[in-house]
């Protein structure tokens, strides 16, 4: 690879996506970080061998920037790189419910933005990567973006409008299976089980289930209607389910998570 790229608050998913590149066959000579501490730094610089540089320098050499930092800090970043970032510099923003209007503003006129929406799973190179292009983002840097992604997972492009909504659904959505998997824990402990036997279970069940989803094809009524007997187990919990609203709740939940997307967009903290 002959692009330069440089990675921008360069902390877990940072690091995850500097990964993926070098596996994926990028050159150490050719990716930058930055980090808000020197010793970080210097340990991005001593694990993968890459430069570790200021945020103005990235501006100036690399060909690709990758923001990283939080949406909170996006505004203090862009203030650093306006004046050293050329309109042919791509930036790729990872910043929940910033949209690429705002990165356009602020920085040169023309610049091509992408919007990436990923999600921790990246560290175990199981991500979903929600893409979007800027007004002056073109085919080409809508390929770039999704072959550095692809390093650690997969890629889906969706129009900007979608975002809020994928943010809900697929950047937050690891966090609502580990709040499952942690009741159903404590619902193995209440029935008598130690903490790990019933975390072992319940881990495997879903990348059993998660598996099938994949691979089968099948809707996940069907799966779930081939588990549920006549007056079996299941369809008894199914129904102390739907008495508690948990399907309801998942709905209220996941409106709640796109409208704090649409918050951030708004600038609220």
């Amino acid at each position: 690879m002959t692009q330069k790229v440089a990675v921008l608050g360069t902390g877990k998913i940072g690091e995850a996506l500097l990964s993926g590149m070098l596996r994926g066959g990028w050159s150490p000579s050719n990716l930058l970080v930055t980090a808000r501490r020197p010793e970080r730094a210097k340990e991005l610089r001593d694990r993968h061998g890459v430069e570790a540089v200021s945020n103005t320098e990235a501006a100036k050499h690399a060909d690709t920037l990758i923001l990283t930092v939080k949406p909170q800090d996006m505004h203090t970043l862009l203030d650093e790189l306006a004046p050293h970032t050329p309109s042919e510099r791509l930036v790729i923003s990872g910043a929940a419910g910033l949209p690429t209007s705002l990165f356009e503003e602020r920085l040169q006129p023309g610049t091509p933005v992408v919007r990436v929406m990923t999600n921790t799973p990246a560290l175990v190179d199981e991500a979903m990567s929600v893409v979007s292009a800027g007004s002056h983002a073109t085919e080409a840097h809508l390929a770039l973006t999704e072959e550095i992604f692809n390093g650690v997972g997969k890629t889906l492009r969706v129009p900007e409008s979608q975002q809020d909504a994928a943010t809900a659904l697929s950047g937050s959505g690891p966090a609502y299976f580990y709040f499952l998997v942690e009741a159903m824990t404590d619902a193995g402990i209440l029935l008598g089980l130690p903490r790990d036997k019933a975390h072992d279970l319940i881990v495997q069940a879903a990348i059993g289930a998660a598996a099938m989803l994949r691979d089968s094809g099948d809707h996940p009524v069907t799966l779930r209607e081939n588990v549920t007997s006549p007056a079996g187990t299941t369809i008894n919990a199914i129904r102390e389910l739907e008495n508690h609203r948990v399907r309801a709740a998942v709905l209220d939940a996941l409106e709640a998570a796109r409208d704090r997307s649409r918050e951030l967009a708004a600038g609220k903290r």
